[in-house]
């Protein structure tokens, strides 16, 4: 029995979309980030707009440090900005972000939201 699975069994198929998940997941990885999308995400699966000073506030940590992670979740396409006055907000800007969050945190939280 082969045990590999053939090319057309594979869950991801285009080396272009593997890429783009793996470089998706990379920007997630860091703790601050994920912890960033976890509070721009809601329990209803929807993303809500939230300024860089909410951010700052809720994560804990320097705005210049925020503004750092920020830029590489925009930069990756996962999340976008929205300036109004002097104030930026951010929200999730793909969907598929906020089923992948909503998965891990069925995989990995000990109280889950069902």
């Amino acid at each position: 029995m082969n045990e590999e699975a053939p090319y057309n069994d594979m869950i991801i198929q285009k080396d272009e979309d593997i890429d783009i998940a793996s470089r998706a997941l990379k920007a997630m990885a860091h703790p601050l980030r994920l912890k960033i999308l976890c509070i721009l995400g809601t329990a209803s699966g929807k993303s809500h707009e939230i300024s860089v000073q909410d951010l700052v506030e809720r994560v804990g940590t320097s705005q210049s440090n925020i503004s750092q992670h920020l830029s590489i979740l925009r930069d990756k396409h996962i999340l976008v900005s929205r300036k109004d006055a002097n104030k930026v907000y951010y929200r999730i800007g793909d969907e598929s972000i906020l089923h992948l969050i909503a998965a891990m945190q069925k995989a990995f939280c000990s109280n889950p939201l069902r």
